[in-house]
């Protein structure tokens, strides 16, 4: 196997260091993989990435630097998978921090799943183990909250090369965040391909410590989520895409309840939250808060979708 990463990123010039940092001392133990190479794709960073990047090409040997105007992640990942010269593509998150038996676990398990499936459509699926611990991401332990049920997420997953190119790679419009993985996995699910497990494969995703001055930017990416989860069930109308984009009678009872109608929002429930952070509970409080950012997630739904239907 020739491994390639590929990596796209957009203004995290901090995280993305300790993130290729991991990447440049993975222990290859055995012949499956003969190399690998990490194919990173700028996709219009303004915080200085690829200056910072060409100053250090020799601490990144294996790294391979590509830019795009800013286009989304969708886009990027296309351009990378282009340029990738590896016959298994291997995507992460530029705020990934991986262990370096990493690229080890993930071929191991293409091929224990080959053998038992009697078959190579398969893609392999890692554990995304989040973090606020900058200094030191690996020490943070598994949690209930990074159980992940999704078919096909690009946080940290590996595939060989011609099934996304007979899928089709990803969907250009997918520009705002959200749903570009899992629709493409719509379409890999119906190539028959399998989902391999590979919690050897970990990757620590991290996130700055939630603190309320995030709460803007967190409404709005569920309000993209939710234009995006439109799209996405324009492309596959079932009542699977619905419930993944939380488009059902049900969500919408579900966090009306749990918000109070909306009562429970980023205003009324700013003191709480601080407190909770206050006393080192950020987590915590980030988790409360989602009540009222799934609101706002499935208000952003039936906003898009009425828009959609006013114009056809």
């Amino acid at each position: 196997m020739f491994f390639s990463v590929v990596i796209p990123t957009y203004n995290r010039k901090l995280i993305l260091e300790k993130c290729l940092v991991a990447l440049e001392n993975q222990q290859l133990t055995d012949t499956k993989v003969s190399s690998y190479e990490v194919v990173l794709v700028d996709d219009g960073s303004t915080d200085g990435t690829l200056g910072w990047l060409a100053d250090r090409a020799d601490k990144f040997p294996r790294v391979r630097c590509f830019s795009q105007v800013r286009q989304g992640a969708a886009a990027a990942r296309n351009l990378g998978v282009e340029q990738a010269k590896g016959d298994i593509i291997i995507f992460i998150d530029s705020d990934l921090i991986v262990t370096e038996q990493f690229l080890q676990a993930h071929a191991d398990a293409l091929v224990k799943g080959e053998k038992q499936l009697g078959s190579d459509r398969l893609f392999t699926y890692g554990w995304v183990i989040n973090t606020c611990n900058f200094d030191n991401p690996t020490a943070e332990p598994y949690k209930l909250t990074d159980f992940s049920a999704a078919y096909f997420a690009t946080g940290n997953v590996a595939i060989a090369r011609k099934w996304l190119e007979q899928a089709g790679l990803f969907d250009t419009r997918f520009q705002l965040y959200g749903w570009e993985d899992l629709e493409l996995g719509v379409r890999l699910k119906k190539l028959g391909l399998k989902l391999i497990k590979c919690p050897a494969a970990v990757g620590y995703h991290w996130h700055p410590p939630f603190s309320l001055d995030q709460i803007p930017k967190l409404i709005e990416k569920e309000i993209h989520r939710g234009r995006m989860g439109v799209l996405f069930y324009q492309k596959h109308p079932t009542w699977e895409v619905r419930m993944m984009i939380q488009m059902t009678w049900l969500h919408r009872l579900l966090w009306g309840l749990l918000s109070c109608g909306g009562r429970f929002n980023e205003h009324s429930m700013a003191p709480l939250l601080q407190w909770l952070i206050d006393r080192g509970k950020s987590q915590l409080a980030l988790e409360i808060a989602r009540i009222f950012l799934n609101w706002h997630n499935v208000r952003g739904v039936y906003a898009a979708y009425e828009e959609i239907q006013q114009s056809s």
